[in-house]
Order: C-alpha cells, then structure tokens, then sequence
C-alpha cells in the first residue's frame, strides 16, 4: 500500500489543510539536509534507504541526448529546489535528472502571499511565486561547494529567469548575467521566458526579444553548454514556428514544453479555500492535470515540425506510467514532473519507470529512444 497516498496526502490535504508554500519549505528543508550530509550517519543511511525503495535502473531507459547520459527519462521540473539546496538528493528519490531554479540575477523576494494553493477537485496548482530565490551568486556559491564533496550521478540542469526589477529591455544581460556566475557548475541551461508571475516575460518570447538573448547567451557559452528555451502552452501555433526557427538558427539544444496556462476553463474548483475566490479570479498559472493535453499537443506540434531533429522535454499533467508514455510517443524524449508528484507522492517515479519498461515489452520496442515520436508518427501516415 502507498502510505503518502492512503495516509499522509489525505491528512496534510483535507484534516490539517496545511499551507502549500510551508509543506514545500519544510519539504525542501529535510532535502536539502539529506543532501548537504549525504555521506554521513543518519543521513547516509536515509539515502540509502531511498534508493532501494524508490530508484529503478533498467538500461532499456537510458539515453545519451546532447553529450550528457540520463539514466531515465523522468526528471523533477524546475520550482521544486529554487536556490539549489538539495541537488544532491534527487537521483535517490529515483529521478534520471533534475532542474534547479528558477534563479535570477538578483536575489529577490517574490509575489506577496499566498501565492501557492492546491486545487485538488482538478489535480492541479495555482501558483503566482514570482520567481522567489536568493540570487545567482548564492546558487553559485552552494553548487561550488557541493561540487567538491559530493559527485553527481544524474545531469542537473539551472533555469534562468529575468530579475523583476531588471526592465524588458536590459533582460538579455540580465540572463547573461547570471549564465556568466553559473555555467560551469549546470549540466544544461533553460531560458525561461514564459511564467506568468513575472510582468512583461512572456513578451520576451516574441522571436527578437528571445533572439538578443539567446544571441548574448551563445557568445558567452564557450564550453558549448545545452541550452533550452521553456516556452508557455498558451502560445498561437505561429508563435511556437518562430521559436522553432530560433533554436535551429541559435543550435539550442532543445525546447521544453510547456509552463503552466493561464487559462482556467473546464476547471472543476469553484472557491479557494485560503483566498475565498474563484481560480477566475486569482491570478497566476495553472499545472497539473489541466495542462496535460495542450501541452501534449504543443510536443506533437514541435515534433512534426521538426521531424524529431529537435529533443524535447515534456512536462505538464504527468501523474501516471500512461500520461508519460503519451508525452513520450508525442515526441518528447525527456519529460519532468512537478505537480504529479506532490499529489502521487514519492514512488510515482518508480511506478512511472515500472510502467514505462511494461509499455516497452507490450509494444516490442528496445529500448525508450526508440518510443519517441511514435504516435506522431503514426499519425502522420
């Protein structure tokens, strides 16, 4: 039986109601000191406990995508470990790599609270954060020194975001501002130009906004880092075509699809119990499961455009073995999950990857690289 399931999801949701933003601290907290003293009783032996319970490793998952080996697909979205304090913890809880941030430039406080509440009727989160995180130079700092005491056996990827108080036209030193501070202690790189808690970012998606930056961006990568864009699902097909066209011109690694909608209809949740409104009327983004099938469309999209020559990371409504293979067949050769695994709890990767080597067998595929863009594929024909 799954204990968080069954028992401690339902109490900390419905019995106690415990504030989101505090469970996540308090979350994080705990993490970060499995992390920071991972070699060193009781820690060590917490760590090791996790990884039997909650880590699959199956060679069939593995990929090498854009020089670095991932040994699942399965990886944590960014916003889980803003400032990076527990970068060293996730492959134990079963992940094939993690993604920090997002962190900015400058340290800043975020949106006013509260600015995190569960939706549990729709499966989903509202969350208007504001990019909350103590600055690039602190993140930095903290990989520096975890660097030396612990090896990382997972990719870990920094999410770049603008600085609030930084202005729309200035975004581009901004975000290479804080690549300069942070790129020799990430895996990859995400420019993140499509929260919706920021004022005015979503505008630096428009292709010559997003140009300068990925313009600035690749003169300083020397070292030939991955770098991704995160584009938002409430993008017009046009809109994604032009981000298409700038990540072959700028050699991007990848695009990641997709962040969190504004958009709210079909929700089943009428009143927010910490706020006393409507979702309508808070703002912020939606994740979880709303989100799934737009962002599973924006994936075939970019896959069909791309004829698979640009890899993908899915993201967006992912709770079960089925809504991974879905992104997966759609084109997506990594996913990551946020939302899903704060309601299916700690062993949703391990049931992920179970289920995912079960679809292998059923389907007679070798190995996952060979499962993705199946469906579009077919589709196609």
């Amino acid at each position: 039986m799954d204990i968080y399931k069954f028992a401690i999801r339902p109490l900390l949701f419905n019995l106690v109601k415990t504030d989101s933003e505090w469970l996540q601290q308090q979350t994080i907290r705990n993490f970060s000191w499995l992390s920071q003293t991972a070699n060193r009783p009781p820690a060590s032996w917490v760590n090791q406990s996790l990884k039997q319970s909650l880590c699959l490793y199956d060679s069939r998952l593995e990929q090498n995508l854009f020089g670095l080996n991932f040994p699942n697909p399965v990886g944590l979205a960014a916003g889980f470990d803003k400032d990076g304090v527990a970068a060293g913890i996730w492959s134990n809880l079963g992940f094939g790599f993690a993604e920090l941030g997002t962190v900015t430039f400058h340290a800043q406080p975020g949106n006013p609270r509260p600015r995190l509440f569960r939706l549990p009727l729709d499966k989903a989160a509202l969350n208007r954060m504001g990019f909350n995180n103590r600055g690039a130079a602190a993140m930095a700092a903290r990989l520096a020194q975890e660097k030396q005491e612990l090896t990382q056996s997972i990719p870990i990827g920094i999410n770049l975001g603008k600085s609030k108080v930084t202005p729309l036209e200035a975004a581009a030193q901004d975000y290479l501002d804080s690549f300069r501070l942070l790129k020799d202690l990430g895996d990859y790189f995400v420019v993140n130009v499509s929260s919706p808690n920021t004022p005015g970012l979503r505008s630096l998606q428009d292709a010559s906004m997003l140009s300068a930056i990925l313009e600035l961006l690749q003169q300083e990568n020397t070292t030939q880092k991955p770098i991704f864009v995160k584009i938002a699902p409430d993008l017009e097909w046009e809109a994604i075509a032009d981000i298409i066209t700038l990540a072959k011109t700028y050699q991007l690694a990848g695009i990641i699809a997709t962040n969190t909608t504004i958009r709210r209809d079909g929700l089943k949740t009428q009143v927010i119990d910490q706020t006393g409104k409507s979702p309508q009327d808070e703002a912020g983004g939606i994740s979880g499961e709303p989100l799934r099938d737009r962002s599973t469309e924006v994936i075939r999209f970019i896959w069909q455009q791309t004829q698979g020559q640009i890899p993908i990371i899915g993201v967006g409504g992912i709770f079960s073995p089925e809504d991974a293979w879905e992104k997966i067949t759609a084109g997506a050769s990594l996913i990551q999950v946020y939302t899903g695994w704060i309601y299916e709890g700690p062993l949703m990767v391990r049931r992920i990857l179970q289920g995912l080597l079960d679809k292998l067998e059923e389907n007679k595929l070798a190995t996952i690289s060979e499962a993705v863009g199946l469906q579009t594929k077919i589709q196609s024909f």
